[in-house]
């Protein structure tokens, strides 16, 4: 169970990472925005205001932490945001901020 929890923590811990950048954050919450059809790159890009090349690397950062996903579609690229991903974040810092620090010494960190 405790390896469950390290590793559940782990990907908080990343998704929140990806999150810590002002553009990266602009970019998931346009995506959340865009719905289950996501946006193509370039869409993204002229909403944001974000050269292609940073965007690239924001984009990058984001999928490796497994918030948005990128499909090829032709010569188009389209990015959804994994609402499960997102999900699993939200569903993990409402549970950590509420669950009390009466155990917290027994926890190993």
């Amino acid at each position: 169970m405790g390896n469950r929890n390290n590793e559940r923590e782990q990907r908080a811990a990343d998704a929140l990472a990806a999150l810590g950048n002002r553009t990266r954050l602009r970019v998931s919450s346009f995506l959340v925005r865009a719905g289950r059809e996501g946006a193509n790159v370039g869409a993204i890009q002229r909403v944001l205001g974000t050269p292609a090349t940073t965007l690239a690397h924001h984009l990058s950062t984001l999928a490796q932490a497994g918030l948005i996903d990128q499909e090829r579609r032709g010569r188009e690229v389209i990015c959804t945001a994994n609402f499960k991903a997102v999900n699993d974040v939200l569903s993990y810092v409402k549970a950590e901020c509420c669950a009390g620090v009466a155990n917290a010494g027994t926890e190993a960190a």
